[in-house]
C-alpha cells in the first residue's frame, strides 16, 4: 500500500491537468489494489449530473452519465459523504454495471467544500472495502479535487 501512496503522491505532484491525473489514478489504484476490479472518477456538471471522466476496469460501464441522488455514486454525492456498500446485491439502490460485482465504495472529490464529483470503484469481493481504503481514497480524492481547482474553475 505504501508503494501506491507514493506512486500516486508523485502522479497528482507532478501538476499535470486534472484528465490525466484522474486517469493516471485509476490505473494507479486498479493496479494496486487486486480487489479493485473497477475504477472510475466522475464529475458533476450542470449541477446534478455525475459525468464519467476517466476509468480503468475489463470493460466499460453503461453508467457514463448519473443523477445526482441515483444510485450509490448519486447517493454519495447528494449526502456528500463517503458510502460503503458491503453486498450490491441487497442494496436496491445499485445500479448494476457488472453481474461480477459484490461491493462498492463511492467517495466525494470536494472543491472548496462542495462535491465535485467522486471515485467510483467495484469489487468482485463482498465486503471488500474497509477503513484503510475509505483512508485512502479520501486522501486521494482531496488530492484530486485540489488538482481540479487548480486546473479549470469548477462550479459543483
Amino acid at each position: 500500500m505504501e508503494n501506491l501512496i507514493e506512486r500516486l503522491r508523485t502522479l497528482l505532484d507532478e501538476g499535470g491537468d486534472f484528465d490525466r491525473a484522474a486517469a493516471a489514478a485509476c490505473r494507479s489504484l486498479r493496479a494496486g489494489v487486486r480487489r479493485f476490479n473497477w475504477v472510475g472518477i466522475y464529475m458533476i456538471e450542470g449541477g446534478d449530473t455525475l459525468v464519467l471522466k476517466a476509468w480503468d476496469g475489463p470493460a466499460p460501464t453503461e453508467h457514463v452519465r448519473i443523477p445526482i441522488g441515483q444510485g450509490i455514486c448519486g447517493l454519495a454525492a447528494r449526502e456528500n459523504r463517503t458510502v460503503v456498500v458491503d453486498d450490491v446485491r441487497a442494496d436496491p439502490r445499485y445500479l448494476q454495471c457488472f453481474l461480477h460485482t459484490r461491493a462498492e465504495i463511492v467517495v466525494p472529490i470536494r472543491v472548496r467544500g462542495a462535491v465535485a464529483g467522486e471515485i467510483d470503484i467495484d469489487s468482485d469481493t463482498p465486503a471488500a472495502f474497509g477503513e484503510t481504503d475509505a483512508i485512502l481514497l479520501e486522501w486521494l480524492a482531496d488530492r484530486l479535487g485540489r488538482t481540479a481547482e487548480r486546473g479549470r474553475p469548477v462550479t459543483p
